[in-house]
């Protein structure tokens, strides 16, 4: 029996990119599901003429929140494989099948695409050798977490970790919220490289909800992280 593979797609305000990303992922993936995550434009409405599952949050909870009901959602339908991947074009389609190789294959549970493994990128300077370098120092001081991109949105898991793995923090730590967990349920986990191409919209450090947005949050929500836990 063929694997059923889910897309989720966090996505909040991205009324002009959200079709053509549901376009471009959708001959990778058995489904597609788009989390409106209370956008306050078309985002919604426009990927509902897409003909994909479309579920909707009243208000603007965080991109982690999205996924986790997105994941739960995938759950209930029994996916056996599911991706993550952003409502905002930054990522490569044609990527997700190298990212869900090695669940294919088994050599992982959990697959975590890496913007430092070789691919090309034009990330931000003060995001590259500021923000995600003291994210990682963080995370392996902390967890002892040591992986080469601890915040990226670009993933994919079986369904051994839906199952076992819930995203509780709502905002922009959710990405280092998963690493740690999941080292935590010591399964077999997997960096691969993957490409992002960065745009202009959801690129402030200091403020915002989802991935790319609000890097100085991603540090502060990763030390309260820590101080609660």
């Amino acid at each position: 029996m063929a694997e059923k593979i889910f897309c989720i797609i966090p996505a909040y305000n991205e009324g002009g990119n959200i079709s053509s990303v549901i376009k471009s992922v959708g001959k990778y993936v058995d489904e597609v599901v788009v989390v409106d995550d209370g956008s306050g434009d078309q985002t919604g409405r426009i990927a509902q003429a897409e003909r994909v599952v479309v579920l909707r949050h009243i208000i603007n909870r965080g991109q982690g929140a999205a996924l986790e009901t997105g994941d739960q959602y995938a759950k209930k339908k029994q996916a056996d494989i599911v991706v993550h991947f952003d409502a905002d074009g930054q990522f490569s389609p044609d990527e997700i099948d190298r990212v869900i190789a090695p669940i294919k294959n088994g050599q992982a549970d959990i697959v975590f695409g890496s913007r430092f493994l070789g691919q090309a990128n034009n990330m931000p300077w003060l995001k590259k050798q500021v923000i995600f370098p003291l994210a990682r120092m963080i995370s392996k001081l902390f967890w002892r977490v040591n992986l080469s991109d601890p915040q990226s949105g670009f993933r994919a898991f079986n369904k051994k970790i839906l199952d076992r793995l819930r995203i509780e923090n709502d905002g922009s730590a959710h990405c280092s919220e998963i690493i740690i967990k999941a080292f935590a349920l010591n399964i077999k986990i997997k960096e691969v490289p993957i490409t992002v191409s960065y745009n202009n919209f959801g690129q402030s450090i200091f403020g915002g909800k989802g991935r790319g947005m609000g890097g100085v949050q991603i540090i502060r929500d990763l030390i309260i992280s820590k101080i609660i836990n």
